[in-house]
C-alpha cells in the first residue's frame, strides 16, 4: 500500500468535425449525477489495464458507438475541485472526424449523443469548455501553419470547400485568390482530373491530400525526427 493519494484517473475525447460550413463537437447529454442532463464530452474512467488512449476510445464507442477512431493527447486537466466525486486527473484527446461517416447513437450512460455546433457548445460539464478551447487552439494553429483538412474533409474536394473549411476554423473571412494561391503552393495537394457535376456555376476541380507528403508536416509539429 503506497503512503502517497492516488488520483482517479479519468479520459475524455473531444471529437471535432466539419459540416461543410461550420465546426461542430461531438458531445453526450449526462444520465446520471454529477452533472446529470448537462452535455459534456464523451470519456470515463480508465480501467485497470487500460492505458488512457485505450480508456478514451473505449468510452467514445460505449457512449457515442464511435469506433476505430485515432485520438491524440490533448492536455492533462489535474485542478483540485475538476470533478465533484473527488480527486480526478483526466487526460483530453482529440479526434479529428468526417461528419458523414461517423454517425453517434448513444450508449452507457448517455441520455443522448450529438453532433453540435463548436458555438453552442457551452456551459459543459467539468472543466470541457476548456479542454474544446484547447482543441479549437490546436487546430487553429495547424491551419496556420501547414496543410490542413485532410482529417475532416472527403477524400476529394474542391478549393472552395477547403477554404470555408479554414474559414470556420481560423473563425475569420479569407480572401480567395490569396487564399488558393497557398493553396496550391503546397505539394500535399494533388488536383484531379474530375470535376464537380450538376452544378449551375462553373464546374470546379477536385482535389485530395498526399498522405505522404503530409507526414513531414506533422513530424515538424510534434518535434519527431525521421
Amino acid at each position: 500500500m503506497s503512503e502517497y493519494p492516488r488520483p482517479m484517473l479519468a479520459a475524455d475525447v473531444v471529437a471535432l468535425a466539419f459540416d461543410g460550413a461550420e465546426l461542430r463537437v461531438l458531445l453526450i447529454q449526462r444520465g446520471h449525477e454529477p452533472f446529470a442532463g448537462r452535455w459534456a464530452l464523451p470519456g470515463g474512467f480508465v480501467e485497470q489495464g487500460e492505458s488512457v488512449e485505450q480508456a478514451a476510445l473505449r468510452e467514445l464507442r460505449e457512449e457515442t458507438g464511435l469506433a476505430e477512431i485515432v485520438v491524440e493527447q490533448l492536455h492533462t486537466f489535474s485542478q483540485p475541485g475538476r470533478d465533484p466525486r473527488g480527486w480526478v486527473v483526466s487526460v483530453a484527446h482529440l479526434a479529428l472526424l468526417r461528419l458523414g461517416e461517423h454517425a453517434p447513437a448513444a450508449g452507457d450512460d448517455a441520455r443522448r449523443a450529438e453532433w453540435v455546433p463548436v458555438k453552442k457548445a457551452q456551459a459543459l460539464a467539468f472543466d470541457h469548455d476548456e479542454a474544446l478551447r484547447r482543441a479549437l487552439a490546436r487546430v487553429r494553429a495547424r491551419a496556420e501553419l501547414f496543410p490542413f483538412g485532410a482529417e475532416l474533409l472527403p477524400p476529394r474536394f474542391t478549393l472552395r470547400e477547403l477554404q470555408a473549411l479554414h474559414r470556420a476554423v481560423l473563425g475569420e473571412s479569407l480572401d480567395k485568390r490569396n487564399f488558393r494561391k497557398r493553396a496550391l503552393a503546397w505539394p500535399a495537394l494533388v488536383a484531379l482530373d474530375d470535376r464537380e457535376t450538376g452544378v449551375r456555376h462553373r464546374r470546379a476541380r477536385y482535389y485530395r491530400f498526399d498522405g505522404r507528403r503530409l507526414r513531414p508536416f506533422a513530424r515538424a509539429e510534434t518535434g519527431e525526427s525521421e
